[in-house]
């Protein structure tokens, strides 16, 4: 059940409904900055005051990080307040209003153009064209890599994006409204801008990395769920996919993410596919372990397309899930 009651539950629909149908427009965003984009500036603000990596004990940066994230955070939490109090209060035209707020912190169509864009190149045996591509929404080396490398980066990213890009801030809307759209929101950006282990972001960066892992957790194993069970037609059936539980738990605990092996997981089972291991950061080789490791592992274009094709499907029946939340919301 939607907490917010009826009204907020068919913002919600709607949400989803704009953003697949326009995704992010780009005559739009050209005109005026994203969202994110203020985001951004504001994590921006406060790391370039408090962040001394050369100065700061261990302590004293995760201090400074937490003290700048919890501040963001309380302003995310006023604003998106604020906001959804008073347009509830506009009725039907506020539900709309809060619809296309909420369309613009989603990524269903700008995710499956992104990596469609991968596919298209490659399927017409372009190596060069799909590694510029899959640049554009991967953070590994992609100069190296071959068309199974390609189409594996592809794919991971469609995995992880769907959760941290839509099943994660859908979950926390649902839960929360505005507020902990925003919120969530404010997190993932700050741990892709500063929640990487290296000198400057080590200690500054810590508690957006923690806590980004934390909002993630049950929204990774959500996406698990609806890439497993969504009904589509791949190369091999569910049932098969089903099997061997464990070898699948023991995948996911051994990503180096806690919460990325679970989607990426699921998404090589229905698709037979290894998934993860090495690749190149800043030309150095990590030899990261693979997903589904028994999966297929020369794969290319038409495995991105089934990819595609089963993430088009879990977005629908996600839409069905909180359709039938916002009917209890009406009872």
């Amino acid at each position: 059940m939607i907490p917010f009651g009826g009204l907020f539950a068919g913002a919600v629909l709607l949400a989803l409904l704009l953003d697949a149908v326009f995704g992010e427009p780009d005559w739009l965003w050209r005109r005026m900055p994203h969202p994110v984009v203020f985001f951004g500036k504001a994590i921006s603000f406060f790391e370039t005051r408090f962040n001394r990596p050369k100065d700061q004990s261990a302590l004293l940066g995760r201090l400074a990080g937490t003290f700048s994230l919890a501040i963001l955070l309380l302003l995310g939490c006023a604003l998106g307040t604020g906001i959804q109090l008073g347009l509830m209060e506009l009725g039907g035209v506020g539900g709309v209003l809060i619809a296309v707020i909420a369309s613009t912190l989603l990524a269903q169509k700008s995710l499956y153009e992104h990596v469609e864009r991968v596919a298209v190149p490659l399927s017409q045996s372009d190596l060069q064209g799909a590694r510029a591509a899959v640049s554009m929404i991967v953070g590994r080396d992609t100069s190296k890599l071959d068309e199974a490398g390609v189409t594996r980066a592809a794919i991971e990213s469609l995995a992880e994006n769907y959760s941290d890009g839509i099943v994660a801030p859908l979950f926390w809307l649902v839960l929360f409204g505005l507020p902990g759209l925003i919120c969530y929101k404010i997190v993932n950006t700050a741990d892709s801008m500063i929640g990487h282990r290296n000198e400057r972001y080590l200690y500054f960066g810590w508690a957006a990395a923690r806590l980004d892992d934390v909002l993630n957790l049950i929204p990774a194993r959500l996406t698990m769920i609806l890439l497993l069970f969504s009904p589509v037609s791949l190369h091999r059936s569910r049932t098969v996919a089903f099997q061997s539980w464990t070898r699948f738990f023991a995948d996911a605990r051994r990503h180096r993410s806690p919460n990325a092996g679970w989607p990426e997981g699921a998404m090589a089972r229905r698709l037979d596919i290894a998934l993860s291991g090495p690749r190149y950061y800043e030309g150095v080789l990590v030899d990261e372990p693979f997903v589904n490791d028994t999966g297929r592992r020369q794969i290319g274009a038409d495995d991105i397309v089934l990819a595609l094709k089963l993430y088009g499907r879990a977005c629908q029946c996600q839409f069905v899930i909180v359709a039938l939340l916002g009917t209890g919301a009406l009872i």
